[in-house]
């Protein structure tokens, strides 16, 4: 039954996960904890490269189609390899390695998913033979994307958990009957000893009710945080320094018309930062909570959170620069440019190149004499935003280099 519930079929998002994870030798589960499993592949008591190496490889496997049965043939010949000894009986070691790692992987690529649905519904597998009252309690669950309870309930929820999430939009809440999303369940926190086993020694947690040690967590989510670029510390500089492969143009015509907007666009001054985080994460699916995968108009992605606004204390700084009354024309730059430029630089200090995606677009604001331009810049080396109202030597096309990849189309 494992088999079907972890898809026999696998998806890109699952498999792209767990490849990009690095090898780890342990001496114990509680080794690498929680979210540190984005990262690594362990299997507990596997203190030995080579034996880590067999496991990720039939692991992979597995992900890719494989059985328990035929998992458990590769897990008998790596025993036998390498002379391992492990704790417990062959087939309840041998299902746990299994079954922990093809549904954590599979909770990854879900989480990554899931990000276009705007509410997720928490789902109870109905054919487990010993389920858990909690688990059952929250089967049907329906709560924002963005709610701050999926950082630590989304499943799977302990060993051999089988509950899954599914994302539901408008109309699906209106089929369940539902005028909206659910209150989230409240939270008891209860302390557990882990590690008796450990190097380490043993060691004290502390986890929502209902939840397995190590499992209070979402899986693939640190992955996707880490994935938000950095805002670049220095202010942007127009145009760039050139390289060879990408050569940097001037265009010969002018942007598409400045779309009008309403004076409400621009945000009052003096807000606080996390009035203006929010002001250009809500538009793109995201929250201060929650990141989101943004899909630009040439189908790219970018992942948004409140990472791009923080500073190396984690402090907010969205009104860096009296940026902050533009954060809506920032954030419809990336959902609607006018122009995406695409630029190579080269960055001296690094002896490196830098390829940056650059959006353009100006709107034409209720009760102001000159357009406003938004520009959001992102590269492998981070971030960078520009709003302000054009002047004479402020115009859009100071911003318009590189290779033009798209342009919005006008009646």
């Amino acid at each position: 039954m494992a088999d079907a519930v972890y898809g026999s079929l696998d998806f890109a998002e699952q498999s792209a996960f767990f490849k990009r994870k690095l090898n780890l030798s342990t001496d114990g589960w509680t080794d690498i904890y929680t979210r540190e499993h984005d990262w690594a592949f362990v299997v507990a008591g596997a203190n030995r490269d080579a034996i880590v190496s067999d496991f990720r490889e039939a692991v992979q496997k597995a992900i890719d189609g494989g059985t328990l049965e035929s998992f458990r043939k590769d897990f008998d010949k790596i025993v036998a390899t390498h002379g391992w000894y492990y704790n417990g009986g062959r087939d309840w070691r041998s299902r746990v390695i299994y079954e922990t790692n093809l549904s954590t992987s599979y909770a990854a690529g879900r989480w990554q998913q899931l990000q276009s649905a705007p509410y997720w519904q928490y789902v109870h597998q109905d054919w487990i033979e010993h389920p858990r009252p909690l688990h059952v309690s929250w089967n049907g669950l329906v709560l924002e994307r963005g709610n701050p309870w999926w950082q630590t309930h989304f499943p799977p929820n302990g060993w051999g958990c089988h509950c899954t999430v599914r994302g539901l939009w408008s109309r699906d809440l209106q089929r369940l009957g539902k005028s909206g999303p659910d209150q989230a369940p409240p939270i008891k926190w209860v302390d557990r000893t882990i590690g008796q086993r450990s190097a380490i020694g043993p060691r004290t947690v502390r986890v929502p009710e209902g939840i397995d040690p190590g499992f209070e967590y979402a899986p693939g989510s640190a992955r996707l945080r880490s994935a938000i670029p950095p805002e670049r510390p220095d202010p942007p500089v127009p145009g760039s320094a050139g390289g060879e492969g990408l050569p940097n143009r001037r265009p010969t015509d002018v942007l598409p018309p400045p779309r009008h907007l309403p004076a409400s666009v621009l945000l009052p001054k003096g807000l606080t930062s996390e009035e203006y985080a929010k002001a250009f994460l809500e538009p793109l699916g995201a929250s201060l909570h929650q990141p989101a995968i943004v899909q630009d108009v040439i189908g790219e992605r970018l992942v948004v959170g409140r990472e791009l606004f923080e500073d190396a204390e984690g402090n907010l700084k969205a009104d860096k620069r009296d940026r902050g009354q533009f954060m809506g024309l920032l954030a419809q730059a990336l959902l609607e440019p006018d122009e995406i430029w695409v630029r190579l630089e080269w960055l001296y200090a690094a002896q490196k190149a830098v390829v940056r995606r650059r959006y353009v677009a100006q709107f034409s604001i209720e009760g102001e004499d000159v357009p406003a331009l938004a520009v959001f810049e992102s590269g492998t080396d981070g971030w960078t935003g520009v709003t302000l109202f054009q002047g004479t030597t402020q115009s859009a096309d100071t911003w318009r280099i590189g290779v033009r990849l798209y342009q919005r189309v006008t009646e």
